[in-house]
């Protein structure tokens, strides 16, 4: 029997096992919509289509698995855009599909067309217009090859409303052959040799860890390096528990708010190994002072992050986890050496620490106790952007690879809390907390609706300190404290949240903080919890844009 072009789609995704959709409907996909219908495919109704895309980024985050949102033609599909660029910043792998007006009145200006595939040319690994039902099933094929090989990203499908119509021959293809896409590089032996003579000869090595690490499921190699070779080890915002961060040898996060030991370590040593990482600037500040006495060994899978930051002298091109595996095999152990007594020193003269006997509730100390309170349990940790980002990726002890879900690259504000609902639907036995400011929380709040329609147990930590607090700082620090634009209105969070039908706690004081995240965590139903903080409290250490590693303000 012949399927429709939506059918199609329907069985196609089932093919690939995909288990959940993220989605609103509209006229362009009512074909979909309708075929889905009779489908076992879980459909969560988000409440904007950029909560969609956030939600399948975060549950692609979760669980390793890639994320589908589908949206409708003009205003459905641009409401997916800033989903998309965030998920192609992070390399996170998501496909997207969007309905398109019939192939007859595309580039007429019809109702509810959009150039979808050029808008998102940019942002996007690759994307598709579909304009005959029978290629649709291999499009699809390649849409999720694409998407979770080599360096991940999103791939967006266009359906034209009358291909998802018309009917055809169904035949799911086994293979995908694309000419000229050849994603898995295994990297070859001279260039591991090359990386395994410049470890025996370092004195003070240093692993610099990427978001490559958890694409590639390759935290137990790189703990065994790291071991092996005796080098602390530094992450990026998105390699965030990919080293257990209660290992000795681990210096936490670096960069612009990185621990004032890992912006030191890595200014000071005569070797840095970073490995899927793509040295952003947030992380290496000025690159004329980055690691000035280092060489540089660079492990990577896209050759197009090879020397575009900084100078690189030994180029790994291939998969990180086969890398890092053949080079475990080329090295040898090292004793330890004056290095590690200078890495213990410091992290004992220079610790991350704040005062929570001066003035009000501190954040820092709320995500202490999240941290403290869900140690023992599979968690995830999201995070909308901003001050209590970076306090998240400070003071929250990660252990776990893909237990953090933030967004690194394009800095994304209302993303937090869709992609916890992504998250919880992808990991229904985690205990998931969305970190926020009381600015971002509002940029995607509608989506309070969509985990209580689906009873998720979300739990929404709210730093409410009535500014948008990173400007704030920025503007304080940079600006001589001529805040412009930046004291918010919020509003009565608990109240909307008990308007939505969730639970809202608000806590002002340290002593109420962990009855409060108790008190939530046991909790069946979504929970906003109203911390009120220090107003004008500021994010330590920080290297001022465009400064050097080891000329850090303040902590």
């Amino acid at each position: 029997m012949k399927l429709t072009g939506a059918e199609i789609l329907v069985k196609s995704l089932e093919a690939e096992g995909v288990d959940t959709i993220f989605g609103y409907p509209g006229g362009g996909v009512l074909n979909i919509y309708d075929a889905l219908y009779d489908c076992n495919l879980n459909h969560v109704l988000t409440r904007h289509e950029q909560g969609a895309a956030h939600a399948a980024d975060g549950y692609a985050r979760a669980t390793g698995k890639p994320g589908v949102c589908l949206a409708t033609s003009g205003p459905g599909a641009t409401n997916l855009v800033t989903g998309l660029a965030n998920a192609y910043m992070d390399s996170i792998p998501l496909v997207a599909l969007t309905g398109q007006v019939a192939t007859n009145f595309i580039g007429k200006d019809s109702f509810q067309e959009a150039d979808i595939t050029g808008i998102t040319l940019p942002v996007t690994k690759h994307n598709y217009l579909v304009k005959d039902v029978k290629e649709l099933s291999r499009v699809i094929k390649e849409a999720f090859h694409i998407a979770t090989t080599g360096r991940p990203g999103p791939v967006l499908i266009d359906i034209p409303k009358d291909i998802s119509a018309t009917r055809t021959d169904f035949e799911y293809p086994e293979t995908v052959n694309l000419r000229g896409y050849n994603p898995y590089v295994e990297a070859g032996q001279e260039q591991i040799n090359l990386a395994a003579q410049a470890i025996a000869g370092a004195q003070r090595p240093v692993i610099y860890a990427g978001g490559g690490i958890i694409a590639s499921h390759a935290s137990a190699e790189l703990k065994q390096l790291a071991e092996l070779i005796l080098a602390p080890v530094t992450t990026t915002l998105m390699a965030m528990g990919c080293f257990p961060e209660n290992h000795p040898l681990s210096l936490g996060m670096l960069g612009m708010h990185g621990t004032a030991y890992a912006n030191y370590a890595v200014s000071d040593c005569d070797l840095l190994i970073a490995v899927g990482a793509r040295f952003d600037d947030r992380v290496t500040g000025n690159v004329a002072t980055f690691a000035p006495d280092a060489k540089i060994i660079h492990i990577d899978i896209d050759p197009a992050e090879m020397g575009k930051n900084v100078r690189v002298d030994i180029r790994v091109l291939g998969d990180v986890k086969n890398s890092l595996a053949r080079l475990v095999e080329r090295v040898s152990a090292k004793m330890a050496t004056e290095w590690q007594d200078k890495i213990a020193r410091w992290k004992k003269e220079h610790p991350l620490s704040y005062d929570q006997k001066c003035g009000g509730l501190k954040p820092q100390y709320v995500i202490e106790q999240i941290s403290e309170l869900t140690k023992d349990r599979e968690a995830k940790i999201c995070t909308e952007v901003g001050q209590h980002q970076m306090w998240a990726a400070q003071y929250y002890t990660f252990t776990q690879p893909r237990s953090f879900i933030s967004s690194g690259g394009l800095g994304t504000m209302g993303y937090g809390f869709p992609s916890s609902i992504g998250a919880q639907v992808g990991c229904p036995d985690a205990t998931v907390f969305n970190i926020a400011g009381d600015g971002s929380i509002q940029m995607n709040i509608q989506e309070l609706a969509t985990a209580v329609q689906y009873e998720l147990p979300v739990n929404v930590a709210i730093m409410n300190n009535g500014f948008l607090g990173m400007v704030r700082q920025w503007q304080e620090m940079f600006y001589k404290r001529r805040y412009c634009n930046v004291e918010i209105t919020a509003p009565d969070f608990v109240k909307l949240a008990e308007a939505y039908g969730a639970e809202g706690i608000r806590v002002t004081e340290a002593a109420q903080v962990k009855p409060a995240l108790e008190q939530a965590m046991a909790s069946s139903k979504p929970v906003f919890l109203d911390f009120i903080v220090e107003k004008e409290e500021n994010v330590f250490p920080m290297v001022p844009p465009g400064g050097s590693l080891n000329k850090m303000i303040g902590g």
